[in-house]
């Protein structure tokens, strides 16, 4: 049986490819976050040069990936439990790496996330 559409599971891990770079994806992030309103808000924990970890209200985690894209491009992947909502938004606002791709993120069952884990 699939995953319902709308199911915390399925936006758990949201994905999506923009022609920007790692460090410009990761620059977006904070500046994005920390703009939110006061439970919304995220502020950087850790970081790499591919990676960040920003900390919420409650001690939300969300967590942002980046890597290169075989098709050309920065493939970012997003992890959160409770604010997938404000992780959308931040996907749907960095620009797209195909001109006809219309900002569409790609949730990610969590067996899709595991194969890949195990690649």
């Amino acid at each position: 049986m699939s995953t319902p559409r709308n199911s915390q599971l399925a936006r758990t891990v949201q994905e999506k490819t923009t022609p920007l770079s790692a460090a410009e994806v990761i620059a977006e992030a904070k500046v994005f976050f920390a703009r939110r309103s006061g439970i919304y808000a995220a502020f950087p924990e850790q970081e790499s040069s591919v990676h960040l970890t920003l900390r919420g209200q409650g001690g939300e985690e969300i967590v942002i990936g980046t890597a290169l894209s075989m098709g050309g491009g920065t493939r970012v992947t997003a992890s959160t439990y409770l604010f997938d909502q404000q992780v959308a938004r931040f996907l749907d606002n960095l620009p797209s790496a195909q001109p006809d791709e219309p900002g569409i993120r790609v949730p990610l069952s969590f067996s899709t996330v595991l194969e890949k884990a195990a690649e």
